[in-house]
């Protein structure tokens, strides 16, 4: 039987977010009904609020969550009622040409739930990256839920589901980061952090945080940054340049999604090197790059899609890791907050008071 439950949506382009009652039908083959714990509030909801994503409002917003599996559809074997998950949004078919060649973490033919959640007057809503988390329960389908240790808090959990697994996985995935390498990361918000300590535990001997601000980089240095750069008063090219012997970094990270810092990125790194862009651009932004400074330089220009991650593979593994003290996921959580708080932690994001404030339920 469906069931109504409370959850956030993007009305139009641009205007306030607001809690509405929301329809969550009963699981059919391959889904599950999922009731969520916790919900981090995540940048690309707030390109789904401005319009920056599509136009198929309205959204229910939120993706970077954990909770409890309450019910599933026909066909799953995977989870089961009661299992703690951490929600992901691409979950791989295994049938697809990356699936079969052995490379899951590029999965053509991702997929969600097949049924749509409404509000009350039978209005559709375009769940955030298939999942719509800012709600007390969420439709998806039964591939997007990744069984991890239940003794982990949500608020923690939660949290790899998009920023800090898109982080961490453009270092050590995407980017390759190894043992003695130099990294540099330009933008120090929630997933360039996540960056920062992928590269620290990938082995990296030097890693640079870039930013216009000083509170960001000083926390930068706390999740493992040995060199700060602020691109507002210093050249950061020149300064990553002159901090890597005059060569320019091996593996350089613009988690910001700017042609401006993408620019700065790719001449920052070495000859050879690797540029990763994780930062999300917007659909009207353009890139413009002489083509003989692309032919010279060599190295490698890649985009990371979620930190190229297999859920299956990576959730746990992390998980782990947090459980044994040697990354500190909860140091990513500034605030705990409740559901009708949404709008004003857009606010605070822009405002770069927080790395990621989490809607608990």
């Amino acid at each position: 039987m469906a069931q109504q439950v409370n959850g956030v949506i993007a009305p139009g382009k641009n205007e306030p977010v607001r809690v509405e009652t929301i329809i969550v039908p009963d699981p059919g083959p391959g889904e599950a009904v999922v009731q969520i714990q916790a919900c981090g509030v995540c940048h690309t909801d707030l390109h789904y609020k401005q319009g920056g994503i599509n136009d198929d409002f309205p959204f229910l917003l939120g993706h970077e969550a954990a909770g409890v599996v309450e019910s599933v559809g026909d066909g799953v074997t995977d989870v089961a009622p009661g299992d703690f998950v951490v929600l992901n949004w691409r979950a791989v078919c295994g049938t697809c040409r990356a699936c079969e060649r052995g490379r899951p973490w590029y999965c053509f033919a991702t997929h969600n739930a097949r049924q749509k959640m409404t509000l009350t007057d039978g209005t559709e809503l375009s769940p955030a990256l298939g999942i719509g988390a800012f709600a007390e329960k969420t439709l998806v389908a039964a591939g997007q839920c990744t069984k991890v240790d239940p003794s982990v808090a949500p608020a923690v959990a939660g949290l790899l589901g998009c920023g800090v697994m898109a982080g961490i996985g453009a270092a050590i995935n995407t980017g390759q980061v190894g043992r003695g390498d130099s990294v540099a990361v330009i933008g120090c918000g929630g997933v360039g952090d996540a960056a920062i300590v992928g590269s620290r535990l990938a082995g990296a001997a030097r890693i640079i945080a870039v930013d216009i601000d000083d509170r960001k980089l000083e926390t930068a240095r706390t999740m493992g940054a040995t060199h700060t750069v602020n691109s507002r008063t210093t050249d950061p090219v020149e300064a990553i340049r002159e901090l890597t012997g005059g060569f320019g970094a091996d593996v350089v990270i613009e988690a910001v999604g700017r042609p401006e810092t993408y620019q700065q990125a790719f001449y920052a790194r070495d000859l050879a090197g690797t540029v990763v862009l994780v930062g999300v651009p917007t659909p009207e932004m353009k890139l413009e790059l002489p083509l003989l400074d692309v032919f010279g330089r060599g190295g490698a220009l890649k985009s990371s899609w979620y930190g190229d991650c297999l859920p299956s593979r990576d959730f746990p593994m992390l998980i782990d890791l947090h459980q044994q003290g040697r990354i500190d996921l909860a140091a990513f959580v500034t605030e705990t907050i409740g559901l009708g708080d949404v709008e004003k932690a857009f606010a605070r994001m822009h405002e770069g008071d927080v790395l990621r404030s989490v809607v608990v339920f």
